[in-house]
């Protein structure tokens, strides 16, 4: 196992190389530019879109699910442990800096979110039961300008989506699950993961509709539950505030070490800032994978441009506001940099838990692993929908979908027992392995996105 975790970690940092971190910031750039920051400057207009009524009803358009369960499947696959254990990972291994890094690849994530989820709408397809498909895979094969390279792209994209699904949708979720519950319960991980492989198959059992009638209650719930405990946390360490700010700007972009008013010594270089706040916003917010497209695509409307515009706002609700609480109240609790009684820097949910106690006492714990149950569960479903469908692609049945299903329950389980830093790794590589065909097609197709994005603006107006 120990070999293994090597061989992985050795592979992740390769992909995740500066080539792949100048591949997504890049791709988000020049998509901006070419939208003339359409995105950014409507922000406003596709907030109103999501709390408007209109995106809550169905009409007699196209789609398995309203506007907004749409949004909320796809805030439930992205609102997860990356808000929570993410952040904190994150801001240890790269420092206070990988936050900053984090807030502008999440701008840069509204235009590329835009158009991977606008094109998935426009190029979705019927299939022999009359549900929805759709997503960067069958973009791929329907509009790439070579037929043969648009198929052989799409296949791939749900070859690295199936197995993203197990990775980032599922075990790593389940890892946290477990561990938190393990941590502040002292439950076993083999108890959390048979609960949680129930629960899943309980919920996955009737498709996307059932899915979406849990995130859509599931997912605000647990939005508000959450960021009402990280701004306590910020509000009572308000005095620790503007330090932890400076640190997180400084670092960003400066080799020192972090000391101070932290609990402890950082010693990271702007590079590996850089890297871990780049990789782990993608993974929070999924911005460039080209996933979110796939449930896009079942939204109930014919306006691809609008519903791109929803689909944006999960990286605003996603990263600008939770990621950034969480990682605020991090660094104002001062608990970065704190170590264990064997010496090792304290990561992941326990660095949250440890932050939420110096507000919260004891309970700090319990809200922490509640918010991680939550939000890793209604990932674990919705990610099971966007799997589902890439498996479908590959399998051209749906009947046959019946054991992706049976499979990703086991996944569920597997991953609350399996070690942390193997799930993880791997989740990485297949988030990397995910947004090339992804991003290659965006790119490809841009002019059809800024085209289709610029005669909107004349309805907007």
């Amino acid at each position: 196992m120990e070999k293994a975790a090597e061989i992985l970690r050795r592979i992740d940092d390769i992909v995740w190389g500066p080539a792949m971190i100048i591949f997504i910031l890049g791709t988000g750039i020049w998509l901006m530019i070419k939208m003339r920051f359409l995105p950014v400057r409507n922000l406003g207009y596709a907030l109103k879109c999501v709390l408007g009524r209109d995106s809550r009803t169905k009409d007699d358009s196209d789609g398995d699910i309203s506007s907004f369960s749409s949004l909320m499947t796809e805030l439930a696959a992205t609102i997860g442990t990356g808000n929570i254990v993410g952040v904190a990972t994150a801001m240890v291994l790269g420092g206070p800096g990988a936050l900053l890094w984090m807030m502008l690849s999440a701008l840069t994530g509204f235009s590329t979110k835009f158009a991977e989820s606008m094109l998935s709408v426009k190029y979705r397809v019927v299939n022999e039961q009359g549900e929805i498909s759709g997503g960067p895979m069958y973009t791929m094969r329907q509009a790439f300008p070579n037929r043969r390279m648009g198929q052989l792209f799409g296949t791939l994209f749900a070859l690295f989506a199936v197995f993203a699904s197990f990775g980032i949708g599922n075990m790593t979720q389940s890892n946290s699950i477990a561990a938190a519950m393990k941590e502040t319960f002292g439950i076993s991980e083999g108890l959390t993961g048979l609960a949680a492989t129930l629960f899943a198959i309980f919920a996955i059992l009737g498709g996307i509709k059932s899915i979406s009638r849990v995130t859509q209650i599931l997912v605000p719930c647990m939005a508000v539950f959450y960021m009402a405990g990280a701004l306590a946390v910020i509000f009572m360490n308000i005095e620790n505030l503007p330090g932890g700010i400076a640190a997180i700007v400084t670092m960003a972009f400066s080799p020192r070490a972090a000391a101070g008013g932290m609990g402890g010594t950082l010693v990271v270089s702007a590079q590996q800032a850089l890297r871990w706040g780049v990789s782990r916003g993608v993974f929070s917010n999924e911005a460039g994978l080209g996933a979110a497209g796939i449930s896009a695509a079942a939204a109930n409307t014919d306006d691809p441009v609008r519903q791109g515009y929803i689909s944006m706002t999960g990286v605003f609700f996603d990263t600008i506001v939770i990621c950034l609480v969480t990682g605020l109240a991090l660094a104002a609790s001062g608990v970065l940099g704190m170590t264990d009684a064997s010496g090792e820097l304290v990561t992941g949910s326990a660095l949250t838990i440890a932050a939420f106690s110096t507000t919260f006492g004891n309970w700090g714990g319990y809200l922490v692993s509640i918010g991680i149950a939550l939000f890793a569960f209604a990932t674990i479903i919705a990610w099971e929908y966007q799997g589902e469908k890439a498996f479908e692609f590959l399998v051209k049945k749906p009947k046959y979908c019946i054991v992706y299903r049976f499979l990703y329950a086991l996944a569920v389980f597997l991953g609350a027992t399996c070690a942390l830093d193997v799930v993880w790794d791997f989740s990485d590589i297949m988030n990397a392995l995910m947004a090339v065909p992804n991003l290659i097609c965006v790119l490809l197709l841009s002019k059809t996105v800024t085209d289709e994005i610029i005669k909107h603006q004349k309805l907007i107006k």
